[in-house]
């Protein structure tokens, strides 16, 4: 059996859990999430308030206090999120997984993580359609990658609303 490339950080009672792809080159080499120079996540945490200060991706272990939790659809593999090869067996895990944490909210971090881990053709940015959630599962929310491959499209096409949206709508920030 192969271990995670990073932990779960999935306790009962969170508030919300943000769900990535797997963790990439940069984040396996550090043990931390979205780790890599470019990626956005842990400034989009701040600037949409989820966060009351900018964490580093070492401090992941830290959102459990705020409340957050963090995981990936595929645990046992790094990568590139595009040549990331998802299983029925990943996707059950995380099915598993976040029915048992049972957190107030879950957030896709990518379209594409959305899409394979819901069986879905296609998703648009923000709050899910209750109708395509899957039994058991809290509302969920899908947001713009905030992988550095994704940091052209982030002034053009103002993503970061998506994720000021989210943090206004689950209470995180006030407007």
């Amino acid at each position: 059996m192969s271990r995670d490339v990073l932990p779960d950080l999935l306790p009962q009672g969170l508030r919300l859990v943000f769900c990535g792809m797997a963790a990439g080159p940069e984040s396996a080499r550090r043990g931390a999430y979205y780790a890599a120079p470019g990626n956005r996540f842990w400034r989009m945490l701040h600037e949409a308030g989820f966060t009351p200060r900018r964490l580093r991706p070492e401090d992941f272990f830290q959102l459990t206090g705020l409340g957050i939790g963090l995981t990936d659809l595929a645990k046992t593999q790094s990568g590139v999120d595009r040549l990331v090869r998802v299983t029925q067996a990943d996707r059950d895990r995380l099915l598993g997984a976040i029915r048992a944490a049972q957190p107030q909210a879950l957030a896709f971090t990518s379209g594409r993580t959305a899409v394979l881990a819901l069986g879905l053709k296609t998703v648009a940015f923000g709050p899910l359609d209750d109708a395509l959630r899957p039994a058991g599962f809290p509302p969920i929310f899908v947001l713009p990658s905030t992988s550095g491959s994704n940091n052209g499209n982030w002034d053009r096409n103002g993503y970061d609303r998506y994720w000021m949206d989210t943090a206004m709508t689950l209470g995180f920030r006030n407007a």
